[in-house]
Protein backbone atom coordinates (compact mmCIF):
# COMPACT_ATOMS: atom_id res chain seq x y z
CA UNK A 1 0.00 0.00 0.00
CA UNK A 2 1.65 3.46 -1.05
CA UNK A 3 0.98 6.46 1.07
CA UNK A 4 -2.12 7.76 -1.18
CA UNK A 5 -4.10 4.59 -0.91
CA UNK A 6 -3.21 4.82 3.27
CA UNK A 7 -4.76 8.11 3.33
CA UNK A 8 -7.68 7.15 0.91
CA UNK A 9 -8.29 3.77 3.03
CA UNK A 10 -8.40 6.33 6.47
CA UNK A 11 -11.04 8.88 4.77
CA UNK A 12 -14.45 8.02 5.98
CA UNK A 13 -17.43 8.43 3.30
CA UNK A 14 -20.39 6.81 2.23
CA UNK A 15 -20.21 4.47 -0.31
CA UNK A 16 -22.98 4.41 -3.34
CA UNK A 17 -25.63 1.92 -3.29
CA UNK A 18 -28.30 2.88 -5.82
CA UNK A 19 -27.69 3.11 -9.76
CA UNK A 20 -26.30 5.64 -12.23
CA UNK A 21 -28.76 7.12 -14.53
CA UNK A 22 -28.23 9.22 -17.60
CA UNK A 23 -29.46 13.39 -17.32
CA UNK A 24 -31.35 13.11 -20.51
CA UNK A 25 -33.87 10.34 -19.04
CA UNK A 26 -34.95 12.27 -16.13
CA UNK A 27 -37.99 14.38 -16.24
CA UNK A 28 -37.57 17.05 -18.74
CA UNK A 29 -39.62 19.40 -16.87
CA UNK A 30 -36.71 19.46 -14.24
CA UNK A 31 -34.17 22.35 -14.56
CA UNK A 32 -30.99 21.40 -15.42
CA UNK A 33 -29.50 21.72 -12.22
CA UNK A 34 -32.43 19.55 -10.78
CA UNK A 35 -31.70 16.61 -12.45
CA UNK A 36 -28.05 16.73 -11.65
CA UNK A 37 -29.04 16.51 -8.17
CA UNK A 38 -31.54 13.74 -8.96
CA UNK A 39 -28.70 11.91 -10.89
CA UNK A 40 -26.85 12.05 -7.76
CA UNK A 41 -29.59 10.91 -5.00
CA UNK A 42 -30.46 7.63 -7.51
CA UNK A 43 -26.44 7.22 -7.45
CA UNK A 44 -25.87 7.26 -3.75
CA UNK A 45 -29.39 5.09 -3.28
CA UNK A 46 -29.32 6.78 0.56
CA UNK A 47 -28.78 10.65 0.30
CA UNK A 48 -30.36 13.74 1.52
CA UNK A 49 -30.91 16.82 -0.26
CA UNK A 50 -30.56 20.09 1.58
CA UNK A 51 -32.05 22.78 -0.52
CA UNK A 52 -33.38 26.22 -0.03
CA UNK A 53 -37.16 26.89 0.07
CA UNK A 54 -38.58 27.40 -3.68
CA UNK A 55 -35.99 25.11 -5.15
CA UNK A 56 -38.00 22.33 -6.44
CA UNK A 57 -37.47 19.82 -3.65
CA UNK A 58 -40.70 18.46 -4.09
CA UNK A 59 -40.63 17.31 -7.82
CA UNK A 60 -36.87 15.78 -7.69
CA UNK A 61 -38.02 13.78 -4.77
CA UNK A 62 -41.14 12.35 -7.26
CA UNK A 63 -38.70 11.64 -9.89
CA UNK A 64 -36.16 9.98 -7.55
CA UNK A 65 -38.97 7.98 -7.01
CA UNK A 66 -40.35 7.52 -10.26
CA UNK A 67 -37.07 6.20 -11.26
CA UNK A 68 -36.91 3.51 -8.38
CA UNK A 69 -40.17 2.83 -9.12
CA UNK A 70 -39.44 1.98 -12.88
CA UNK A 71 -36.10 0.01 -12.45
CA UNK A 72 -37.23 -1.78 -9.38
CA UNK A 73 -41.11 -2.33 -9.78
CA UNK A 74 -41.67 -2.05 -6.32
CA UNK A 75 -44.00 0.85 -4.08
CA UNK A 76 -41.71 3.90 -3.21
CA UNK A 77 -43.16 6.29 0.24
CA UNK A 78 -43.02 9.67 0.77
CA UNK A 79 -43.84 10.94 4.11
CA UNK A 80 -44.57 14.85 4.85
CA UNK A 81 -45.87 17.13 7.24
CA UNK A 82 -49.77 17.56 7.84
CA UNK A 83 -51.37 19.55 4.13
CA UNK A 84 -47.86 18.96 2.57
CA UNK A 85 -49.50 16.07 0.44
CA UNK A 86 -51.93 17.59 -0.95
CA UNK A 87 -49.37 19.91 -2.66
CA UNK A 88 -47.22 16.92 -3.31
CA UNK A 89 -50.06 14.87 -5.23
CA UNK A 90 -50.57 18.75 -7.30
CA UNK A 91 -46.66 18.79 -8.38
CA UNK A 92 -47.11 15.24 -9.85
CA UNK A 93 -49.74 16.05 -11.81
CA UNK A 94 -48.33 19.18 -12.63
CA UNK A 95 -45.07 17.14 -13.76
CA UNK A 96 -46.80 13.87 -14.89
CA UNK A 97 -46.00 11.72 -11.96
CA UNK A 98 -48.81 9.29 -11.00
CA UNK A 99 -49.03 9.71 -6.73
CA UNK A 100 -51.51 8.31 -4.65
CA UNK A 101 -52.52 9.90 -1.08
CA UNK A 102 -53.37 6.90 1.95
CA UNK A 103 -54.17 8.00 5.34
CA UNK A 104 -54.72 4.52 6.43
CA UNK A 105 -51.76 2.28 5.21
CA UNK A 106 -54.07 1.01 2.05
CA UNK A 107 -52.02 0.18 -0.53
CA UNK A 108 -52.95 2.33 -3.45
CA UNK A 109 -50.57 3.01 -6.31
CA UNK A 110 -46.81 2.71 -7.05
CA UNK A 111 -45.73 6.36 -5.45
CA UNK A 112 -47.90 6.74 -2.15
CA UNK A 113 -47.96 9.80 0.38
CA UNK A 114 -49.13 10.20 3.61
CA UNK A 115 -48.02 12.05 6.68
CA UNK A 116 -45.87 11.39 9.38
CA UNK A 117 -48.74 11.35 12.15
CA UNK A 118 -50.10 8.19 10.28
CA UNK A 119 -46.79 6.57 9.40
CA UNK A 120 -47.79 3.68 12.31
CA UNK A 121 -50.62 2.51 9.92
CA UNK A 122 -47.90 1.37 6.90
CA UNK A 123 -45.90 -1.82 6.76
CA UNK A 124 -42.65 -0.99 5.69
CA UNK A 125 -41.80 -4.73 3.49
CA UNK A 126 -44.59 -3.26 1.29
CA UNK A 127 -41.87 -0.11 -0.14
CA UNK A 128 -38.29 -0.72 -1.30
CA UNK A 129 -37.93 3.33 -0.51
CA UNK A 130 -39.11 6.15 1.07
CA UNK A 131 -38.97 9.70 1.11
CA UNK A 132 -38.88 12.20 4.27
CA UNK A 133 -39.81 15.41 3.21
CA UNK A 134 -38.78 18.19 5.59
CA UNK A 135 -36.46 15.84 7.51
CA UNK A 136 -35.58 18.62 9.93
CA UNK A 137 -38.85 18.18 11.41
CA UNK A 138 -37.84 14.50 12.85
CA UNK A 139 -35.40 16.26 15.66
CA UNK A 140 -38.99 18.06 16.76
CA UNK A 141 -40.54 14.75 17.33
CA UNK A 142 -40.48 12.99 20.70
CA UNK A 143 -37.84 10.00 20.97
CA UNK A 144 -40.95 7.69 20.64
CA UNK A 145 -41.59 9.03 17.25
CA UNK A 146 -38.32 9.73 15.66
CA UNK A 147 -37.36 6.10 16.45
CA UNK A 148 -40.55 4.87 14.99
CA UNK A 149 -39.76 6.71 11.80
CA UNK A 150 -35.97 5.53 12.04
CA UNK A 151 -36.95 2.24 12.39
CA UNK A 152 -39.23 1.81 9.36
CA UNK A 153 -36.71 3.22 7.30
CA UNK A 154 -34.03 0.74 8.77
CA UNK A 155 -34.01 -1.83 5.87
CA UNK A 156 -35.16 0.07 3.45
CA UNK A 157 -32.92 0.11 0.83
CA UNK A 158 -33.33 3.51 -0.74
CA UNK A 159 -34.05 6.56 1.45
CA UNK A 160 -33.89 10.12 0.80
CA UNK A 161 -34.37 12.94 2.98
CA UNK A 162 -35.11 16.41 1.89
CA UNK A 163 -35.39 19.73 3.94
CA UNK A 164 -33.89 23.52 4.24
CA UNK A 165 -32.82 23.22 7.45
CA UNK A 166 -30.80 20.52 7.75
CA UNK A 167 -29.14 21.93 11.11
CA UNK A 168 -30.50 24.78 12.25
CA UNK A 169 -29.40 25.37 15.68
CA UNK A 170 -26.13 23.36 15.16
CA UNK A 171 -23.90 20.84 13.23
CA UNK A 172 -24.19 18.46 15.40
CA UNK A 173 -27.41 18.12 14.77
CA UNK A 174 -26.63 16.65 11.13
CA UNK A 175 -26.05 12.89 13.17
CA UNK A 176 -30.52 12.89 13.35
CA UNK A 177 -30.05 12.95 9.15
CA UNK A 178 -27.12 10.50 9.10
CA UNK A 179 -28.83 7.67 11.46
CA UNK A 180 -31.91 8.48 9.40
CA UNK A 181 -29.88 7.37 6.50
CA UNK A 182 -28.25 4.65 7.91
CA UNK A 183 -24.71 5.97 6.96
CA UNK A 184 -23.38 6.54 11.11
CA UNK A 185 -25.10 6.69 14.04
CA UNK A 186 -25.74 10.27 15.94
CA UNK A 187 -23.84 9.15 18.87
CA UNK A 188 -21.29 6.92 16.22
CA UNK A 189 -20.90 10.43 14.77
CA UNK A 190 -20.33 12.11 17.91
CA UNK A 191 -17.68 9.66 19.24
CA UNK A 192 -15.68 10.19 15.90
CA UNK A 193 -15.39 13.85 14.74
CA UNK A 194 -16.30 15.97 18.69
CA UNK A 195 -15.44 16.02 22.22
CA UNK A 196 -17.61 16.19 24.81
CA UNK A 197 -16.80 19.36 26.73
CA UNK A 198 -18.69 18.56 29.86
CA UNK A 199 -16.01 15.94 31.37
CA UNK A 200 -13.57 18.79 30.77
CA UNK A 201 -12.81 20.88 34.03
CA UNK A 202 -10.68 23.27 32.65
CA UNK A 203 -13.23 24.14 30.05
CA UNK A 204 -16.26 24.31 32.59
CA UNK A 205 -14.01 26.87 34.05
CA UNK A 206 -12.79 29.27 30.94
CA UNK A 207 -16.53 29.28 29.97
CA UNK A 208 -17.48 30.23 33.63
CA UNK A 209 -15.37 33.64 33.52
CA UNK A 210 -17.08 34.05 30.03
CA UNK A 211 -20.57 33.92 31.25
CA UNK A 212 -21.49 31.59 28.79
CA UNK A 213 -23.19 28.45 29.12
CA UNK A 214 -20.60 25.37 28.48
CA UNK A 215 -20.69 24.07 24.77
CA UNK A 216 -21.37 20.30 25.25
CA UNK A 217 -19.44 19.30 21.94
CA UNK A 218 -16.32 20.64 19.85
CA UNK A 219 -14.61 19.62 17.31
CA UNK A 220 -12.24 17.57 17.88
CA UNK A 221 -8.14 18.83 16.87
CA UNK A 222 -7.66 18.60 13.31
CA UNK A 223 -11.59 16.80 12.85
CA UNK A 224 -13.35 19.85 11.36
CA UNK A 225 -12.44 19.45 7.61
CA UNK A 226 -13.01 15.21 7.67
CA UNK A 227 -16.70 16.19 9.41
CA UNK A 228 -17.57 18.26 6.60
CA UNK A 229 -16.00 15.91 3.65
CA UNK A 230 -17.84 12.76 4.89
CA UNK A 231 -20.87 14.75 5.12
CA UNK A 232 -20.76 15.55 1.61
CA UNK A 233 -20.47 11.81 0.77
CA UNK A 234 -24.27 11.77 1.69
CA UNK A 235 -25.63 15.07 1.06
CA UNK A 236 -25.77 18.17 -1.43
CA UNK A 237 -26.80 21.37 -0.06
CA UNK A 238 -27.23 24.58 -2.17
CA UNK A 239 -29.20 27.78 -1.28
CA UNK A 240 -28.97 28.78 -5.24
CA UNK A 241 -28.28 27.01 -8.39
CA UNK A 242 -24.84 28.80 -8.41
CA UNK A 243 -23.66 26.71 -5.62
CA UNK A 244 -23.58 23.70 -8.04
CA UNK A 245 -22.02 25.80 -11.27
CA UNK A 246 -25.50 26.87 -12.44
CA UNK A 247 -26.90 30.07 -13.40
CA UNK A 248 -29.21 32.13 -10.49
CA UNK A 249 -31.89 33.19 -13.35
CA UNK A 250 -34.98 32.69 -11.96
CA UNK A 251 -33.76 32.38 -8.48
CA UNK A 252 -33.38 36.02 -7.11
CA UNK A 253 -35.43 36.81 -4.18
CA UNK A 254 -37.02 39.67 -3.67
CA UNK A 255 -36.23 41.85 -0.83
CA UNK A 256 -37.35 40.67 2.74
CA UNK A 257 -37.87 43.25 4.98
CA UNK A 258 -37.61 42.67 8.65
CA UNK A 259 -39.52 45.75 11.05
CA UNK A 260 -38.69 45.19 14.83
CA UNK A 261 -41.74 46.57 17.01
CA UNK A 262 -40.84 46.81 20.76
CA UNK A 263 -43.37 47.63 22.97
CA UNK A 264 -43.05 48.97 26.27
CA UNK A 265 -45.08 47.57 28.18
CA UNK A 266 -43.18 45.72 31.31
CA UNK A 267 -43.36 47.13 34.17
CA UNK A 268 -40.52 47.03 36.96
CA UNK A 269 -40.28 44.60 39.23
CA UNK A 270 -41.05 45.85 43.12
CA UNK A 271 -38.38 48.16 44.74
CA UNK A 272 -36.60 48.29 40.71
CA UNK A 273 -35.92 51.42 39.15
CA UNK A 274 -35.71 49.99 35.61
CA UNK A 275 -36.74 46.97 34.27
CA UNK A 276 -34.80 43.85 34.24
CA UNK A 277 -35.06 42.02 30.86
CA UNK A 278 -36.04 38.10 31.31
CA UNK A 279 -32.91 35.98 31.33
CA UNK A 280 -34.05 32.36 32.55
CA UNK A 281 -36.71 30.28 30.95
CA UNK A 282 -39.19 30.55 33.53
CA UNK A 283 -38.72 34.43 33.32
CA UNK A 284 -39.59 34.94 29.84
CA UNK A 285 -42.80 32.62 30.24
CA UNK A 286 -43.75 34.95 33.01
CA UNK A 287 -43.39 38.38 31.01
CA UNK A 288 -44.38 36.38 27.54
CA UNK A 289 -47.92 35.60 29.50
CA UNK A 290 -48.11 39.18 30.81
CA UNK A 291 -47.51 41.19 28.30
CA UNK A 292 -49.96 39.14 25.75
CA UNK A 293 -52.79 41.33 25.51
CA UNK A 294 -50.75 44.36 24.55
CA UNK A 295 -48.58 42.53 22.03
CA UNK A 296 -52.21 40.67 20.43
CA UNK A 297 -53.66 44.32 19.91
CA UNK A 298 -50.53 45.64 18.20
CA UNK A 299 -50.48 42.53 15.99
CA UNK A 300 -54.10 42.97 15.20
CA UNK A 301 -53.20 46.88 14.79
CA UNK A 302 -50.80 46.05 12.33
CA UNK A 303 -52.46 43.27 10.01
CA UNK A 304 -55.78 45.00 10.04
CA UNK A 305 -55.79 46.50 6.87
CA UNK A 306 -54.00 43.55 5.38
CA UNK A 307 -55.28 41.42 2.42
CA UNK A 308 -53.66 38.18 3.47
CA UNK A 309 -51.56 37.43 6.25
CA UNK A 310 -49.86 35.01 8.17
CA UNK A 311 -49.73 35.52 12.22
CA UNK A 312 -47.34 33.43 13.77
CA UNK A 313 -47.82 32.52 17.55
CA UNK A 314 -46.89 30.30 20.21
CA UNK A 315 -49.58 29.80 23.18
CA UNK A 316 -52.80 28.89 23.01
CA UNK A 317 -54.01 32.16 24.68
CA UNK A 318 -52.07 34.08 21.63
CA UNK A 319 -53.82 32.46 18.98
CA UNK A 320 -57.77 32.23 20.90
CA UNK A 321 -57.67 36.01 21.18
CA UNK A 322 -55.64 36.78 18.13
CA UNK A 323 -58.72 35.12 16.19
CA UNK A 324 -61.24 37.09 17.79
CA UNK A 325 -60.02 40.25 17.39
CA UNK A 326 -58.56 39.96 13.75
CA UNK A 327 -61.34 40.07 11.18
CA UNK A 328 -61.24 37.44 8.66
CA UNK A 329 -58.73 35.54 10.71
CA UNK A 330 -59.10 31.27 11.56
CA UNK A 331 -56.63 29.56 13.81
CA UNK A 332 -55.09 26.38 13.40
CA UNK A 333 -54.14 24.78 16.33
CA UNK A 334 -53.30 21.79 18.27
CA UNK A 335 -57.01 21.11 19.81
CA UNK A 336 -58.12 20.58 16.06
CA UNK A 337 -58.35 17.01 14.41
CA UNK A 338 -55.95 16.73 11.77
CA UNK A 339 -58.72 16.65 8.77
CA UNK A 340 -59.67 19.98 10.29
CA UNK A 341 -56.54 21.43 10.51
CA UNK A 342 -54.91 19.89 6.89
CA UNK A 343 -59.06 21.47 5.78
CA UNK A 344 -58.14 25.07 6.98
CA UNK A 345 -54.62 25.05 6.15
CA UNK A 346 -55.42 24.34 2.64
CA UNK A 347 -58.14 26.80 2.53
CA UNK A 348 -55.40 29.03 3.21
CA UNK A 349 -53.18 28.10 0.58
CA UNK A 350 -56.07 28.25 -1.92
CA UNK A 351 -56.95 32.13 -1.05
CA UNK A 352 -60.15 31.47 0.86
CA UNK A 353 -58.97 32.65 4.09
CA UNK A 354 -57.48 36.41 4.76
CA UNK A 355 -55.61 35.77 7.77
CA UNK A 356 -53.58 32.70 8.95
CA UNK A 357 -53.11 32.40 12.66
CA UNK A 358 -51.08 29.53 13.92
CA UNK A 359 -48.27 27.94 15.73
CA UNK A 360 -44.72 26.75 13.41
CA UNK A 361 -45.02 23.70 14.73
CA UNK A 362 -48.30 22.93 13.53
CA UNK A 363 -47.53 24.99 9.76
CA UNK A 364 -44.39 26.32 9.31
CA UNK A 365 -42.90 23.15 7.15
CA UNK A 366 -43.39 22.52 3.91
CA UNK A 367 -46.26 24.47 2.79
CA UNK A 368 -45.77 26.76 -0.27
CA UNK A 369 -47.79 30.56 0.64
CA UNK A 370 -46.15 32.82 -2.26
CA UNK A 371 -50.11 34.22 -2.49
CA UNK A 372 -48.82 36.34 1.03
CA UNK A 373 -46.26 38.71 1.40
CA UNK A 374 -47.02 39.92 4.94
CA UNK A 375 -46.11 37.86 8.29
CA UNK A 376 -45.96 38.44 12.10
CA UNK A 377 -44.02 37.14 14.41
CA UNK A 378 -43.34 36.75 18.40
CA UNK A 379 -40.03 36.01 18.84
CA UNK A 380 -38.77 32.50 19.98
CA UNK A 381 -35.27 30.85 20.54
CA UNK A 382 -35.92 28.94 18.00
CA UNK A 383 -34.19 29.97 14.65
CA UNK A 384 -35.56 27.02 12.76
CA UNK A 385 -39.36 27.75 13.69
CA UNK A 386 -38.55 31.46 12.17
CA UNK A 387 -36.56 30.95 9.46
CA UNK A 388 -39.27 28.08 7.77
CA UNK A 389 -42.40 30.53 9.24
CA UNK A 390 -40.89 33.09 7.33
CA UNK A 391 -39.81 30.76 4.08
CA UNK A 392 -43.34 29.71 3.63
CA UNK A 393 -44.05 33.22 2.04
CA UNK A 394 -39.90 34.10 1.07
CA UNK A 395 -39.44 32.14 -1.33
CA UNK A 396 -38.26 31.18 -5.15
CA UNK A 397 -41.79 32.06 -7.05
CA UNK A 398 -42.76 34.56 -4.56
CA UNK A 399 -43.04 38.37 -6.76
CA UNK A 400 -43.30 40.79 -3.95
CA UNK A 401 -41.13 42.11 -1.15
CA UNK A 402 -41.74 40.19 1.81
CA UNK A 403 -42.37 42.12 5.33
CA UNK A 404 -41.98 40.55 8.54
CA UNK A 405 -42.99 42.14 11.96
CA UNK A 406 -41.17 40.85 14.93
CA UNK A 407 -43.37 42.02 17.99
CA UNK A 408 -41.62 41.92 21.32
CA UNK A 409 -41.57 43.49 24.52
CA UNK A 410 -38.69 45.52 26.18
CA UNK A 411 -38.30 42.65 28.81
CA UNK A 412 -37.81 39.58 26.24
CA UNK A 413 -34.75 41.10 23.84
CA UNK A 414 -32.78 38.82 24.92
CA UNK A 415 -35.21 36.14 23.36
CA UNK A 416 -34.80 38.63 19.88
CA UNK A 417 -30.81 38.87 20.40
CA UNK A 418 -30.44 35.03 20.64
CA UNK A 419 -32.82 34.59 17.82
CA UNK A 420 -30.58 36.72 15.48
CA UNK A 421 -27.33 35.01 16.27
CA UNK A 422 -28.54 31.34 15.74
CA UNK A 423 -29.57 33.32 12.86
CA UNK A 424 -25.93 34.13 12.00
CA UNK A 425 -24.52 31.06 13.18
CA UNK A 426 -27.01 28.92 10.56
CA UNK A 427 -25.60 31.14 7.74
CA UNK A 428 -22.10 30.25 8.87
CA UNK A 429 -22.68 27.09 8.91
CA UNK A 430 -24.89 26.71 5.64
CA UNK A 431 -21.51 28.78 3.92
CA UNK A 432 -19.08 26.22 5.18
CA UNK A 433 -21.21 23.16 4.11
CA UNK A 434 -21.88 24.93 0.53
CA UNK A 435 -17.86 25.61 0.59
CA UNK A 436 -16.99 22.06 0.95
CA UNK A 437 -19.84 20.83 -1.25
CA UNK A 438 -18.60 22.52 -3.92
CA UNK A 439 -15.24 21.15 -3.06
CA UNK A 440 -16.49 17.46 -3.18
CA UNK A 441 -18.37 18.25 -6.79
CA UNK A 442 -15.76 19.38 -8.14
CA UNK A 443 -13.21 15.69 -6.82
CA UNK A 444 -16.11 13.62 -8.15
CA UNK A 445 -16.15 15.16 -11.14
CA UNK A 446 -12.50 15.03 -11.50
CA UNK A 447 -12.38 11.44 -10.51
CA UNK A 448 -15.22 10.45 -13.17
CA UNK A 449 -13.22 11.87 -16.00
CA UNK A 450 -10.11 10.69 -15.22
CA UNK A 451 -8.62 8.53 -17.68
CA UNK A 452 -5.76 5.73 -16.66
CA UNK A 453 -2.46 6.47 -18.27
CA UNK A 454 0.06 4.01 -19.12
CA UNK A 455 3.89 5.19 -17.85
CA UNK A 456 6.77 4.19 -20.58
CA UNK A 457 8.69 1.61 -19.57
CA UNK A 458 11.63 3.61 -19.82
CA UNK A 459 9.82 6.01 -16.81
CA UNK A 460 9.25 2.83 -14.73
Amino acid sequence: MNYNDFLKDKMISHEPSGFKVDVNDLNPMLFDWQKVLVRWALYKGKAALFEDCGLGKTPQQLEWANQIVKRENKRVLIVTPLAVGHQTILEGEKFGIECNRSIDGKLTGDIMITNYERLHYFNPNDFIGIVCDESSILKNFNGTRRKEITQFMKKLPYRLLCTATAAPNDYIELGTSSEALGVMGNMDMLGRFFKNNLNNCSTKRAWARTGAGVPKWRFKMHAQEPFWRWVCSWARAIRKPSDIGFSDDGFILPELIENETIIDCTKPQPGKLFIEPAMNLSEQRKERRMTLKDRCERVADIVKNDSIAVVWCHLNDEGDLLEKIIPGAVQVKGGMSDDKKEGALIDFSSGNIRVMITKPKIGAFGLNWQHCSHLTFFPSHSYEQYYQGVRRCWRFGQKNNVVVDIVTTTGELAVLKNLQKKARAADKMFTKLSNYMNDSINIEIFNEHQKTERIPQWLS
